[in-house]
């Protein structure tokens, strides 16, 4: 069919533009706590995500599956290796990450191989092995192969501090649409802002996201150490020599020798 007049083309157009939008599946999630708080006593913490998959314009009998990707604030790490020499074991040979998460966690409801294709869990960073690690290599900046032995070594030093893991059966669905996981927070827990990225996939094309967000945070004593050592170092410098030469000489006269 032709239009006769740019009135008709105009009124066409506009009808497509105000024409309501196929919504796609919506996220609703939640954490159980967000905001954790870091004493002298603390010894890690596991919050619950909990999450409802709004299904507007989907088959009733369409499935799912869900990958939860927990990330903490940005930090520049080094990693070392090590080789004996004269039977001692020295630094030969370091590299850097560049604002890699401090804190990193990949959950899914099955196999992150069966979840999607392996173009697109590069492309959504689903699982450590695709996850983006910037490393300072010379003067450049770059990702590297997952095979590389400082990217290996890497993520092996920092899963073994359970600041880095993945678990592909994290992810439960409680029913079609209602699913839960824990996310286990260990002593050594960075502080910080945490964001949780939560992506829904079903035939292995991405059909929803959505992100939340929790904080970690030292309260007490702890928090008055940290904020001194920030804001006052030298005097916190002058304060910890003293309690380090008063604590010596009170130990040398309760353990000295008549």
């Amino acid at each position: 069919m032709r239009l006769r007049s740019p009135l008709a083309a105009l009124l066409v157009l506009a009808t497509i533009l105000v024409a309501p939008a196929a919504r796609a599946e919506r996220l609703i999630v939640s954490v159980s706590n967000d905001r954790v708080t870091v004493t002298s006593n603390y010894d890690g913490e596991e919050l619950v995500l909990f999450g409802a998959i709004e299904r507007d314009g989907a088959p009733d009998g369409r499935t799912y599956d869900l990958v939860v990707t927990v990330s903490g604030p940005p930090a520049d790490l080094v990693t070392r290796r090590k080789e004996r020499k004269l039977g001692i074991w020295v630094n030969v040979d370091s590299r850097q990450f560049i604002n890699v998460p401090s804190y990193l966690a990949v959950f899914a409801n099955r196999p992150f191989d069966a979840v999607a294709t392996p173009e697109l869990r590069r492309n959504l960073q689903i699982g450590l092995d695709h996850i983006l690690l910037t490393q300072r290599v010379g003067t450049d900046y770059a990702d590297v192969v997952a095979s590389d032995p400082f990217r290996r070594a890497f993520l092996r030093l920092r899963s073994d501090h359970g600041l880095y893991r993945e678990n592909a059966g994290a992810v439960t669905f409680l029913t079609p649409t209602l699913f839960r996981t824990s996310i286990p927070l260990p002593a050594q827990v960075p502080i910080g802002d945490y964001a949780v990225d939560i992506k829904l996939l079903s035939d292995g094309v991405l059909v929803g996201r959505t992100v939340t967000r929790f904080e970690i945070v030292k309260v007490g004593f702890e928090q008055f150490v940290a904020t001194a050592a920030r804001q006052q170092p030298l005097l916190y410098g002058l304060v910890t020599v003293m309690m380090a030469l008063i604590t010596g000489w009170f130990a040398s006269i309760i353990f000295r020798r008549d």
